[in-house]
């Protein structure tokens, strides 16, 4: 088995072999490395080197983003391209729920495989969370079936993105406790 070493700042793990003076993520001295023995199982981290958990969301938030993005030049400049960039905006508001449960079934085998347990309150709150963007992306889905009102999608699509913002802070929390950099760093001499 290969010697594996960890930024303590930034958490970066990499084989000792490979360290080359700096470290490649946040560029500090190699001497800010120390040893470090992986945690997880070989079956667990297989699949959780797929990383299928971080390709579905970036692919979810981009739909999140374009959608209220789009709806809001619509709603600016209705005589921009207003037919295609509907269109368009019809498209992602049609292909969100998909991404969304994509999202939510690798988030749920991701935080299984990681933790061994949905039970923990960071993520029972991402579940909450997801199912809420969920139910918003449906009821995206139907009003833009019903009503052709930009100021109606554009709000309902701000919500999604206020789920989606509140998700990502989630996630970020739990990266802190994937990867968590715990190095002081010197506070600046007073004059």
């Amino acid at each position: 088995m290969k010697e594996l070493v960890r930024c303590r700042p930034c958490g970066y793990v990499m084989e000792k072999n490979k360290l080359n003076g700096v470290c490649p993520a946040c560029g500090l001295p190699d001497k800010v490395f120390e040893a470090y023995r992986e945690r997880v199982s070989l079956n667990r981290l297989f699949i959780l080197n797929l990383d299928l958990h971080p390709i579905a969301i970036h692919i979810s938030q981009s739909f999140i983003a374009l959608i209220p993005l789009l709806l809001g030049i619509l709603f600016l400049f209705p005589n921009y391209h207003a037919e295609e960039l509907f269109i368009v905006v019809t498209f992602l508001i049609t292909l969100l729920p998909f991404a969304l449960i994509l999202a939510f079934l690798t988030g749920m085998i991701d935080g299984i495989t990681r933790f061994k347990s949905l039970k923990p309150p960071l993520l029972r709150n991402k579940i909450i969370y997801s199912a809420l963007l969920l139910i918003t992306s449906g009821v995206l889905l139907l009003a833009s079936s019903q009503a052709k009102s930009i100021l109606i999608l554009l709000f309902v699509s701000i919500i999604g993105l206020v789920f989606a913002v509140i998700l990502g802070l989630i996630g970020k929390s739990l990266l802190n406790v994937i990867l968590p950099g715990k190095y002081p760093q010197k506070k600046a001499q007073k004059k």
